[in-house]
């Protein structure tokens, strides 16, 4: 149906809808989801490609659903990148979209294993593969990203999850008419209601009372396997305590944990206070390539409760890496809150070059350096001078060395001697090795694009495992279709040359045969030669 520079643009090969179909949508192995339908669960009624690229496209420009099979159904160059070229093409359902999506949830949480995770091990492997990404070079960095819930008070909380147990189980019979009343006078309300139209002391009150209803309620249903149920009992045990005299008592906020409960409507975020930043949600970090020349890629993405420390995802990111990059891992590039003395034994080990833009705490007024004898010199920067250092046992017979100050006596320790050494050498590496981390920023802030405010529109550790999976997906996609763009017009101007000098041998072998026929000869045909492309 199309003509000229619509046909053009449309069959061109770089367009992002050609490349898309050809760089993702065709490469997904749907066999990697044959779990999903073993043992009589049935065969997929559409294409799981099509799906997977279906999410992709999704988390590219942070479409709604509706959205998303609007362009599915009517855009064309989104129904080429997935393949159905054919206007009369199905597109999957929106229940199969959503039992497919459904499975793959619930498959990760019985098994501990996304499936998404592996599709985007698989592609990128495949990607690495074929565009030859090196992995000698690569680094590393984190986002908070918050939950889809309400900032919920401590009332709220425990308000908003009893409120959700007592509807799935007021037709029951097994809760007393007493308590019953009880319960629906203290929650005919909302909990943000109830908050906005008490004192501080009433609040208390209440939060006494839902206590002591909680603690009655829940021996009556210790039987039920109800997710509701256990949600409850755990806000029930992180809220509140049980004196000697069995009295309900609710816990001072210093005893409450920061992987406590949030919100009953996700119950695997925790809170994080970061410099200010308070998040309930998770943390994503991002593995990346950064060699210096040709293609670079994320090579893993990871996501953990938002308390996690960034300490936790390097080891397994760079494992993972591994796996999909070519070549032996030589230099990593990252922030100073990777920093741990296990992540220095572990790159020791490996051969690996760590090198950190800084690490956290401040900088000690003592420079320390362990000589290759055991002998320790200590330089004081604020008198400019060396002192005298005494090595001595300390307790279950650590070493430690020991300085005379105005004060008493400082120790060190090797802990504090390792640390001392990562500073040196972050003072002593050169500016452009560690300018290399700061476009890992900028990897951030793509992954991230959509999430301006920093709350994702997802709950749940699995969904944004789902949902990082598949918008790196759409960022490697992007790098490998200006990469390819970037070499179409030299590919191009190849071709030209490889034609015309074809065309110029045909040309001359033809004139030669022919002259040779008629017994002419050519004067300059001795001295004459083609230059190989």
């Amino acid at each position: 149906m199309f003509a000229g520079k619509s046909l053009k643009l449309y069959q061109d090969p770089t367009a992002w809808h050609n490349q898309f179909r050809n760089q993702v949508t065709m490469q997904i192995d749907e066999g990697l989801f044959k779990p999903l339908y073993s043992s009589g669960k049935g065969t997929p009624n559409a294409s799981i490609r099509v799906l997977v690229g279906m999410m992709i496209l999704k988390e590219a420009e942070g479409m709604s659903d509706e959205k998303l099979f609007e362009n599915c159904r009517f855009n064309m160059l989104v129904r080429s990148s997935l393949g159905l070229i054919n206007a009369d093409d199905l597109v999957p359902s929106e229940s199969t979209y959503y039992l497919f999506r459904k499975n793959v949830y619930e498959y990760a949480k019985e098994r501990n294993e996304n499936l998404f995770d592996t599709v985007f091990a698989f592609l990128t492997k495949k990607q690495c593969v074929e565009f030859n990404v090196s992995g000698k070079r690569i680094r590393m960095d984190s986002k908070l990203l918050g939950s889809n819930i309400a900032w919920l008070s401590r009332y709220e909380l425990v308000h908003e999850t009893l409120r959700l147990f007592y509807k799935e189980v007021k037709k029951t019979g097994r809760i007393d008419s007493k308590t019953e009343e009880k319960l629906d006078e203290l929650l005919k309300f909302k909990g943000n209601k109830v908050v906005y139209t008490s004192t501080s002391d009433e609040i208390k009150t209440k939060l006494q009372e839902l206590g002591e209803l909680i603690y009655n309620v829940l021996p009556l249903f210790s039987s039920t396997k109800s997710t509701k149920f256990a949600t409850l009992e755990r806000v029930f045990n992180e809220q509140f305590s049980i004196d000697e005299a069995k009295l309900v008592i609710p816990r001072n906020k210093e005893e409450i944990s920061a992987k406590s409960i949030q919100s009953p409507h996700d119950t695997d975020c925790d809170f994080r206070n970061k410099d200010g930043d308070k998040v309930k949600g998770y943390s994503i970090n991002v593995t990346e390539s950064c060699d210096e020349k040709g293609l670079n890629l994320i090579g893993d993405v990871d996501t953990k409760e938002v308390t996690a420390p960034d300490v936790d995802f390097f080891q397994d990111g760079v494992e993972k890496v591994k796996k999909a990059f070519l070549g032996k891992v030589e230099n990593i590039h990252a922030d100073g809150a990777y920093h741990s003395p296990d992540n220095q034994v572990f790159c020791t080990e490996k051969g690996i070059n760590l090198y950190l833009h800084a690490i956290q705490g401040a900088k000690s007024r003592y420079q320390l350096d362990l000589s290759e004898n055991g002998e320790l010199t200590v330089f004081d920067t604020k008198t400019r001078a060396f002192l005298e250092v005494t090595k001595i046992i300390g307790k279950n017979n650590k070493l430690k060395w020991r300085i005379k100050t105005d004060k008493g006596y400082r120790y060190f320790t090797q802990k504090e001697i390792d640390t001392s050494k990562v500073r040196k050498k972050i003072e002593e590496t050169p500016v452009e090795v560690l300018q290399k981390r700061n476009n890992v920023e900028a990897t951030i802030f793509q992954l991230a694009y959509h999430y301006p405010n920093a709350k994702s529109r997802y709950r749940g550790l699995i969904k944004h495992q789902m949902w990082a999976d598949m918008r790196c997906l759409w960022v490697n996609f992007v790098r490998i279709l200006k990469f390819m763009r970037k070499l179409a017009p030299n590919v191009a101007f190849s071709a030209k040359r490889i034609f015309e000098c074809i065309v110029d041998r045909l040309i001359f072998a033809f004139i030669t045969s022919v002259l040779k026929t008629i017994d002419v000869r050519l004067p300059f045909s001795q001295n004459f030669r083609f230059v190989d492309f």
